[in-house]
C-alpha cells in the first residue's frame, strides 16, 4: 500500500497511533484505494448522482440463505451468476469465511461483492491485531453494515450488494449459539432469529425454509433443508442454479459451531444433493411440512 515515493518502505502514517478501523485508515491515507469513496464534506443526494444512459450488463450472484440449528448456524448459496439473460458463471463461490467463527454470503453485483468481502476480512484481522482481541459478533455486524452503507452511491447506480453474515457467538446469553444478520442496501442490519434468504430466489427459498425449519435439526437435517430450499428457488427463479449433476457442481454449504467454520466436504454435499434430486422424481414440489 505504500506510495511510490517511499520506494517500497512503509510511510510514517503506518507507525502513527490510530483507531482499529482499516477502512478509516484507507479513507484517511489512501482514499484512491477504496472502490467507491464518498464525498467527505457532504451527503450525496440522489439528484446529484450521475445519470447513466444504460447500465452495463454485469455478473450478478443470486440466492443465498442461512439457518440456525442444534449445534450452530448453517449458510449456503447456489453457484450461478447471471448477466442479463445469460449465465455468466456456473461455479461462483458466494459463501466465504471471514474469520474462524463468522462467514459471509452475498447476492448482488459480483465484482463489488468480492471487494466488500475482502475488505471485511481485512477489517476483522486489522482490528484483532490493533486491539489484541477479536470483535464481538455485534461489532462485526455493525462494521459490515458500514461497508454496505459506503456502497450506497454505487447501489443507487445499480451495483447493489446484499450480504448475509452468520457467526457462532460463544458469549450469547444462555450459552453459545449461531446467529444470523441480514442487511439492506442502506446498511441497516437486522438479526434473524431462525432463518433468512437473500437474492432473486429468496421468496421461494424462504418459503421452503418456512415449512421445513425446526430449531432442533441436526447438521444433516439442516443441510438437507438448505438444499431443498435452494432447489425450490432454482425451480421458480431462472437466475438461481440448482444442483448440476452432469458437471458435478453443487451448492456451497458451510456450518459454524463452537469448533469454528467448516465447509461441508464436496462428497457430502454431492450425496445430499443427489438425495434431494432423487426425491424430487417422486414429489416434484418437494417435501410436505410436518404437522
Amino acid at each position: 500500500m505504500a506510495g511510490g515515493e517511499h520506494d517500497g518502505i512503509l510511510g510514517e502514517e503506518f507507525f502513527r497511533p490510530g483507531n482499529s478501523s482499516f477502512s478509516a485508515f484507507l479513507k484517511a491515507h489512501r482514499p484512491e484505494a477504496r472502490s467507491a469513496p464518498r464525498p467527505p464534506d457532504r451527503i450525496l443526494q440522489l439528484s446529484q448522482l450521475p445519470q447513466l444512459p444504460q447500465l452495463p450488463q454485469l455478473p450478478h450472484g443470486t440466492t443465498v440463505l442461512a439457518l440456525t440449528y442444534r449445534d450452530g448456524v448453517l449458510i449456503a448459496g447456489d453457484r450461478r451468476a447471471t448477466m442479463g439473460n445469460l449465465i455468466a458463471q456456473r461455479d461462483l463461490e458466494k459463501v466465504q469465511p471471514t474469520d474462524d467463527y463468522t462467514a459471509v454470503a452475498f447476492a448482488g453485483t459480483v465484482g463489488t461483492a468480492k471487494d466488500m468481502v475482502k475488505l471485511f476480512q481485512v477489517e476483522l484481522t486489522h482490528f484483532e491485531k490493533m486491539e489484541g482481541i477479536p470483535m464481538t459478533l455485534n461489532a462485526k455486524a455493525n462494521r459490515l453494515a458500514g461497508l454496505v452503507r459506503d456502497n450506497l452511491d454505487q447501489a443507487m447506480r445499480g451495483f447493489a450488494v446484499v450480504p448475509l453474515l452468520v457467526g457462532y457467538d460463544a458469549t450469547a446469553p444462555g450459552g453459545g449459539r449461531g446467529r444470523i444478520f441480514a442487511f439492506d442496501i442502506t446498511g441497516g442490519p437486522y438479526e434473524k432469529p431462525d432463518f433468512t434468504a437473500e437474492g432473486s430466489g429468496s421468496p421461494y427459498a424462504g418459503g421452503a425454509l418456512k415449512k421445513l425449519y425446526r430449531q432442533d435439526m441436526t447438521r444433516r437435517e439442516a443441510a438437507l433443508a438448505a438444499l431443498q430450499a435452494l432447489y425450490d428457488a432454482a425451480d421458480d427463479d431462472a437466475a438461481t442454479g440448482g444442483p448440476d449433476l452432469t458437471r458435478r457442481i453443487y451448492p456451497v454449504v458451510a456450518v459454524i459451531t463452537e469448533d469454528g467454520f467448516e465447509r461441508l466436504p464436496e462428497a457430502e454435499t454431492e450425496a445430499l444433493s443427489r438425495e434431494v434430486v432423487a426425491a424430487r422424481h417422486d414429489r416434484p414440489d418437494g417435501p410436505i411440512a410436518a404437522v
